[in-house]
């Protein structure tokens, strides 16, 4: 959960390195670090963001044409300058960048002191670099070989760049489920977390698998072997994303900007893939696997976060047109409860940056019990795309910003594309109900354009509540991810606690919280259970609880009992959630704002979260 960036070549690397930081802050920015090495190899870190680090380093020369650099999320030990990355070795000829955790190195730690190593931090990061310049230094064998012996005794993840203060010509680097992408140019070379540092220098990366150790030199080509000693000959990729898509675009934030982006994103999810004219849909990626889906008992969604709520809207798309039986699980839980996974299971995993470690995880547990593993994520080349049997990605470009939007809809926009295909295949829905559906769907994007001109009413709304402690949030059927959805967005970056319900669990607990202080509020459009989410309304209303009522364009029965009323386009009730999550993602933006806090980047959260 950290930004990881380095740089060889001809030119000076602090330019190079400062903005890849720049660029990789949404990974990480409890503090940032940056090593040169010119005549000696010296590093410059503190605590804070990278602008800290650039006031920190304005009187410091700064030349060299090779560099590492970081910012951090902190795992082992508070943020602070100490903690901070680059770690020295103890003899200060080694210096190592890391994203993961080592999870066995207390004991390496122990095992180390015996051998006289005080270390300076409470860092697992200095643990490895120094057990790296142990093997180097009693087995006598160059810095890549000691770096593979080491990673083959420790346990747990990393993505690790390694600089030598006695050699100026070369950078090695190595990944176990932590990403990381090696970017070629025509004299130089680029290393990242992942590609946004890289996309303005060159379009040619290599993707490190796990296990895999690179050797960068300048006077000779890729190397790349296993920790296990095999040489791989490196797959070189060109990358598909526009600079463009990693600037603001004239939007005070990446959150709003991506917020409005949606329209395109969510049709960008579409594209090639809804063929409405013609009663088609077709995934490309998943087409080898749709006899899989047809057959399977069971479908087995896994994600966290964000992703979470948008395997349980698509629970509700697969079960109720496509009639299969689906359970949404949390990665994170999946695999520590012994799950039953039978081999005619299909799992989907779901992950905007493909590298989330506890879906990573699940994956690996159901691949080893023999299910079929469909991936749905938003980065090319990302560990979960690799690690899946097939799947699709999202399209909907780089997001920037800590919590999470146009990814969720385009998520909700894909688990849709496979419901209606799996119905169609298995004769679940009638031909004139698929082709409506379609030509609905097709339409979606541009409602949900319609319903981003809203601003004005929530501002009015977040105003009003900028300041209360609690929100509960309330839906039902396909709306109650929904909640769960506007409920975590609210808490990502706001920092007001809130809850999200099935809105008929309301009075079997949360009813308790209800008085005139809090506000509720209620998904309530003109679909399904629209009648009993009325009644809700009403229980709040009794109890002087506050309603922010989401309904349908043109409802005026609800005007009358809510507080305010946000109005969204009529549609299927299966589309609603490509709606109703919209107004309550701006919602919490201009809430967040109000309240003074940091949207792209909101406190202790990381964008890729690559560690359990």
């Amino acid at each position: 959960m950290c930004g990881i960036v380095a740089y060889l070549g001809p030119k000076e690397a602090y330019p190079i390195l400062i903005n890849g930081l720049r660029r990789l802050e949404y990974r990480g920015y409890d503090s940032a670090g940056v090593a040169l090495l010119n005549d000696s190899l010296e590093v410059y870190k503190t605590k804070g963001k990278v602008a800290d680090l650039e006031n920190f380093v304005k009187e410091v020369d700064l030349r060299g044409t090779i560099g590492i650099a970081h910012t951090r999320w902190a795992t082992h030990g508070e943020p602070n300058d100490v903690n901070a990355h680059p770690h020295f070795s103890q003899s200060k000829e080694i210096a190592l960048i890391h994203n993961g955790i080592i999870e066995n190195y207390a004991p390496l730690r122990s095992e180390l002191e015996t051998r006289g190593y005080v270390f300076e931090s409470s860092t697992d990061t200095e643990v490895l670099t120094n057990l790296i310049e142990d093997i180097r230094k009693n087995e006598n064998v160059s810095l890549f070989e000691a770096v593979r012996i080491a990673l083959n005794q420790v346990i747990g993840a990393y993505a690790i760049v390694v600089i030598d203060a006695k050699d100026p010509n070369s950078l090695i680097a190595a990944r176990k489920g932590s990403p990381l992408v090696i970017g070629i140019g025509n004299d130089d070379y680029y290393i990242a977390s992942d590609a946004t540092p890289i996309i303005e220098y060159t379009r040619n990366v290599v993707y490190l698998d796990d296990e895999e150790i690179a050797l960068i030199s300048r006077s000779s080509d890729l190397k790349i072997k296993t920790i296990r000693n095999k040489e791989k000959t490196p797959y070189v990729q060109e990358l598909e994303m526009n600079l463009s898509a990693l600037e603001k675009g004239g939007f005070e934030h990446f959150m709003l900007k991506e917020i409005f982006e949606q329209p395109q994103s969510i049709r960008d999810s579409m594209r090639g893939r809804l063929h409405a004219d013609i009663g088609s849909v077709s995934l490309g990626g998943i087409i080898d696997y749709e006899q899989k889906l047809v057959n399977a008992k069971r479908i087995i969604i896994v994600a966290c976060g964000t992703s979470w709520h948008a395997g349980l809207v698509g629970e509700y798309l697969f079960e109720d047109i496509a009639r299969i039986p689906v359970e949404v699980e949390y990665a994170s839980e999946f695999r520590y409860r012994n799950p039953v996974i039978y081999e005619s299971d299909v799992v989907i995993a779901i992950s905007q940056s493909g590298e989330t470690a506890d879906t990573l995880a699940a994956i690996d547990l159901a691949k080893q019990k023999g299910a079929t593993i469909l991936g749905i994520c938003n980065v090319v080349g990302s560990s979960i795309a690799r690690a899946t049997h097939a799947g699709s990605y999202t399209h909907a470009g780089p997001e920037i910003g800590v919590a999470s939007t146009k990814a969720f809809t385009a998520q909700v926009t894909l688990l849709t594309l496979m419901a209606l295909r799996l119905a169609q295949l298995k004769g679940t829905i009638t031909k004139t109900r698929f082709v409506h559906l379609l030509n609905e769907l097709e339409r979606i994007p541009d409602k949900v354009a319609k319903t981003l001109q809203s601003s004005k009413k929530v501002i009015e709304i977040a105003e009003k509540y900028k300041d209360v402690r609690n929100f509960l949030y309330l839906g039902r059927g396909y709306n109650f991810p929904v909640a769960l959805e506007g409920a975590l967005k609210l808490k990502e970056i706001s920092y007001i606690h809130a809850e999200g319900y099935p809105a008929a669990e309301m009075k079997h607990g949360p009813i308790a919280l209800i008085d005139e202080e809090m506000p509720v509020v209620v998904i309530a459009t003109n679909k399904g259970t629209y009648d009993k989410v009325v009644s809700n309304i009403q229980e709040v209303k009794a109890r002087k609880g506050q309603v922010i009522a989401i309904v349908t364009e043109g409802n005026v029965a609800v005007y009358g009992m809510a507080d305010y009323v946000i109005e969204i386009p009529e549609t299927e009730e299966m589309f609603v959630p490509l709606l109703a999550t919209v107004p309550l993602q701006k919602l919490a933006y201009y809430i967040a704002v109000m309240r003074g806090c940091n949207v792209d980047q909101p406190r202790n959260l990381a964008k890729s979260v690559t560690v359990e």
